[in-house]
C-alpha cells in the first residue's frame, strides 16, 4: 500500500471505545499502534493478556486494504476472528480444515479488498492459490503482523520451517506493488529473551523497528512451586490443588499425550470433571473441546503445549503444570492463560526433587 497519512488519533480512540467499549488505552498500546499507523516495522514484547491482540486489530480495522495476520495455531485464529466477527468486524481465517468453498469466499474477499484482517498459518500463507491472489498487484495489503512470534524460534528450524521462510515475504510481495509501496512488519510476543530478539529481527528483516519490551509478569497471578516425590504424591498433590477451585476454569499441563489421557480420566472420576487435549485429537475433536471450555460447559482441560497459546479466555482462575513444562518460554505463555480479567489466579507447578521433573 502506498504510504497515506494515518487517521487523526480522535478517531482512533474513538474505534477504539466504540468497538471495545475501554475508555483509555493501556500502556504501550497507544504506542504501538502510532507507530503501526505511521508504517513503522515493530517488534512488541507484551505480557500474555496484555492487550497484544488490539494493537494490530485496531489499525487494520481503520485502513483499507487487508492486514496479514500470521498465527501458530487454528484455535488461536479461530478464536480472534471469531471475536471479531461478534463485533460484526471484517475478518477471516483460512485454514487447512475449511472446506474448499469457504476458502474460495475468502479469497474473493481478498482479491475485492474487502477483508481487513486475514489470519492464517506461515504454511498456508506460502500456499500457491492464498500467494497466487495476495500477489495480485489490486490487493491492497496494510501490513504483516506475526503473532506469537516466539514460535519462529522455537520451530522454525524443526517441524515448521515455513517460519524461517516469512524473511522473503515481504520484498516478494512488493515487487508486485507500484514503486513506493510500502508493507510494515510487526512481530508480537510475550516471550523473547535478547538471543530471540535478535533472531526475529533478522529473519524477518525488520527495517529500523520500534522495540516495546515490557516485563511478561502481572502481579495478578500467584505463582507456587510444590515438591512432589512419587507419582501418587504428584496427583494427590493436584488433587487437593483443584478442591480450592469447585466448579472454576482451569488448565492442567502435563508433557505426553498419554498422561493427558490418563490423568483427565482419573480427575474426572475424583469428581473433577476433565477432559484430555492433545495434537493426536482429530481436528473437529479439539474445536469442540475448546468451546466447550470457553463456554464453561469442561470446567478443566488437560493438556499438553498444543492447547491454549493466545485463546481468550478471561475467566480462568487456575493453572496447574502437573509435569514441569521443557522451557521458561513455555511456562511463561502457560501460565499466561490464567487471569486475563485483571482478576486473581494461582499458578502451581508440581516439580520432583533432583531431577526438576
Amino acid at each position: 500500500m502506498v504510504m497515506s497519512a494515518p487517521p487523526a488519533w480522535s478517531q482512533v480512540e474513538a474505534a477504539f471505545q466504540k468497538i471495545w467499549g475501554y475508555e483509555r488505552f493501556r500502556p504501550p498500546q497507544d504506542t504501538v499502534i502510532r507507530a503501526l499507523l505511521n508504517q513503522r516495522d515493530l517488534l512488541a514484547i507484551m505480557p500474555t493478556g496484555g492487550g497484544k491482540s488490539i494493537c494490530f486489530q485496531l489499525p487494520a480495522l481503520l485502513q483499507t486494504g487487508t492486514t496479514l495476520v500470521v498465527s501458530p495455531l487454528v484455535a488461536l485464529m479461530e478464536n480472534q476472528v471469531a471475536e471479531l466477527r461478534e463485533r460484526n468486524l471484517s475478518a477471516a481465517v483460512i485454514h487447512g480444515d475449511l472446506d474448499r468453498f469457504a476458502k474460495k469466499r475468502t479469497l474473493q474477499a481478498v482479491a475485492q479488498n474487502r477483508l481487513r484482517l486475514l489470519y492464517l498459518s506461515p504454511e498456508t500463507l506460502l500456499n500457491p492459490a492464498v500467494w497466487q491472489v495476495l500477489c495480485q498487484p489490486q490487493v491492497k495489503l496494510n501490513g504483516l503482523i506475526l503473532d506469537e512470534a516466539h514460535c519462529l524460534v522455537q520451530w522454525g528450524e524443526t517441524f515448521r520451517p515455513a517460519y524461517r521462510r516469512l524473511g522473503a515475504v515481504r520484498a516478494a510481495l512488493l515487487q508486485h506493488r507500484p514503486p513506493g509501496t510500502t508493507l510494515p512488519m510487526a512481530a508480537f510476543t510475550a516471550t523473547a529473551n535478547p538471543a530471540a530478539q535478535k533472531t526475529l529481527e533478522t529473519v524477518l528483516g525488520l527495517a529500523d523497528p520500534l522495540r516495546i519490551c515490557l516485563s511478561p509478569y502481572r502481579n495478578n497471578l500467584r505463582l507456587a512451586i510444590k515438591t512432589v516425590w512419587t507419582p501418587r504424591g504428584r496427583q494427590r498433590s493436584l488433587v487437593k490443588f483443584l478442591q480450592g477451585y469447585p466448579g472454576q476454569s482451569g488448565l492442567v499441563y502435563v508433557r505426553t499425550r498419554r498422561v493427558a489421557e490418563t490423568l483427565a480420566a482419573d480427575l474426572t472420576c475424583l469428581g473433577h470433571k476433565s477432559l484430555a487435549y492433545h495434537a493426536g485429537l482429530v481436528a473437529t475433536k479439539r474445536r469442540r473441546i475448546e468451546a466447550d471450555w470457553i463456554a464453561g460447559k469442561t470446567p478443566i482441560v488437560v493438556c499438553t503445549s498444543a492447547f491454549g497459546m493466545g485463546i481468550n479466555k478471561p475467566d480462568v482462575r487456575f493453572v496447574a503444570h502437573y509435569e514441569a513444562p521443557g522451557t521458561l518460554s513455555e511456562y511463561i505463555q502457560e501460565v499466561g492463560r490464567g487471569g486475563r480479567d485483571g482478576k486473581r489466579a494461582d499458578a502451581l507447578t508440581l516439580v520432583r526433587a533432583r531431577t526438576g521433573g
